[in-house]
This record gives structure tokens, C-alpha cells and sequence, in this order.
């Protein structure tokens, strides 16, 4: 009995020295972020979502313009050598322009124009055999359709603007033909009415400064370096 007692005590002995397993503790919730919370950070305000950056003033309206019943016309002079140096005026159109313009008729001075792109390859005049020369050797609107106007500022715009009252400006910018790239600047004369823009602008360009002239067929006919272009618009928000 006694050598039972003192086994049974050794026993417990023992069994309080052994170490207990700690439980595994739970991971704290903020240690360890959960992979919802890993995904990328907004963009700082330094550097505005690209929506944001390419939307339009908050001040102004956007007309669109409408091809169709827009219009760019070329006009340049031309000499047929093998009529007795017979002179004309040679006047192509193509409708097919795209672009907009940001008008601001309560404050004029902030208004804006957007890319003016122009199908060049769809100039017609009163002669399809010049069409096709124009299209084929010099302008080489097959291969170059567009050209492209990019304002770069406009001026002379006034500090308050009535619907129905005539706008006179001039709009700066680089004109692309045949991949050739030339400061202009446009005359222009605009007016709202009826939340319908009109306008036209004229410049006056060298054939020769975008490499597609002046033209000079042997025995036939030569032009001038210079070329008026005519810009009529209608635009509508």
C-alpha cells in the first residue's frame, strides 16, 4: 500500500513537470491584409484619371461639325501651255471633315477648337482627268487621304458674345498634308444661331512648303505655288 501511494505521487509529479502545447494563437486581423485590400492604390491626385484629363472644359458647350454640309475647297491658278496659255482657277471641295468646337459664348476668350481632319482624297473639281492627277502624283491622297489642322491658339475673340452677332478671329495652328507638318493661321468669321455654328475660315498655303507642288505637266499646263483653302462649317452640339 505505502510502495502504491508514492508511485501515484511520482506519477503526478511527473505529469505536472511535462510542458503543455501552447494553442496556436489566432492571427490578428490587421496583420495580414486580406487580398481585397492589397489591390492597386487610385491614382494621387497629381495625376488625374485619363477620363478626367481628356474630357472637356466644364465651361462651354461642344458643337460637332457635320460633313456633309461642311466643306473644304482649294482654289489655285493654272496655265494650259497647249491652249495659248489659257488661264484658270482651279477649284476642288470634298465634305468629308471631322472635328469639334468648344464654344464658351459666356465667356468668348476661353473657347477652343478640337483636331480638324479632312479627307483630301475625296476632292472633286469639274475635271476627273485633274482629280486623278492631283490624287496620283502630287497629293497622293491614295496612299495620304487626311490631312489634319491642329489649333495651337486662337485670337481676337471677344470678352462677351451675343447669339446672332458675326464672331471675326484668327485660329493658329499646324496643318499636316503629306505627311509634311506647316504652321497656319485661318481667318475666321463664326456665328450662333439657333444653337447651330457657322462660320468660314480662309488661309493661303505654298504647294511647294508641303512638297506636293506647284504642279508643272511638260506641254500641258503649269500652277501657281499658291492655294487658297476655304473652310465653310456647320456645327451642332
Amino acid at each position: 500500500m505505502k510502495i502504491r501511494t508514492i508511485l501515484l505521487a511520482l506519477f503526478l509529479a511527473l505529469a505536472a513537470c511535462t510542458p503543455t502545447t501552447p494553442p496556436t494563437p489566432a492571427p490578428q486581423s490587421g496583420a495580414y491584409p486580406v487580398p481585397a485590400q492589397t489591390e492597386a492604390p487610385s491614382m494621387p491626385e497629381a495625376y488625374p484619371a485619363p477620363t478626367e484629363a481628356a474630357a472637356m472644359p466644364a465651361t462651354g458647350s461642344v458643337y460637332h461639325l457635320v460633313p456633309g454640309e461642311s466643306t473644304v475647297t482649294y482654289e489655285v491658278g493654272e496655265t494650259f501651255i497647249n491652249r495659248n496659255n489659257k488661264f484658270n482657277v482651279a477649284v476642288g471641295v470634298t465634305d468629308q471633315v471631322q472635328g469639334d468646337i468648344i464654344l464658351d459664348a459666356e465667356n468668348p476668350q476661353n473657347s477652343s477648337l478640337g483636331v480638324i481632319t479632312v479627307d483630301i482624297s475625296q476632292f472633286t473639281s469639274d475635271s476627273s482627268k485633274r482629280d486623278s492627277v492631283i490624287q496620283d502624283r502630287f497629293l497622293e491622297s491614295g496612299k495620304y487621304p487626311l490631312a489634319t489642322f491642329s489649333p495651337t491658339s486662337v485670337t481676337g475673340l471677344p470678352e462677351t458674345y451675343t447669339p446672332g452677332e458675326t464672331l471675326t478671329f484668327e485660329v493658329q495652328g499646324d496643318l499636316t498634308v503629306h505627311q509634311t507638318t506647316q504652321p497656319v493661321t485661318f481667318q475666321v468669321q463664326a456665328v450662333l444661331q439657333d444653337d447651330e455654328l457657322h462660320g468660314t475660315a480662309t488661309t493661303t498655303i505654298l504647294m511647294s512648303d508641303f512638297g506636293v507642288g506647284p504642279i508643272s505637266i511638260a506641254g500641258i499646263l503649269n500652277t501657281e505655288d499658291e492655294v487658297k483653302l476655304t473652310f465653310e462649317f456647320v456645327a451642332r452640339p
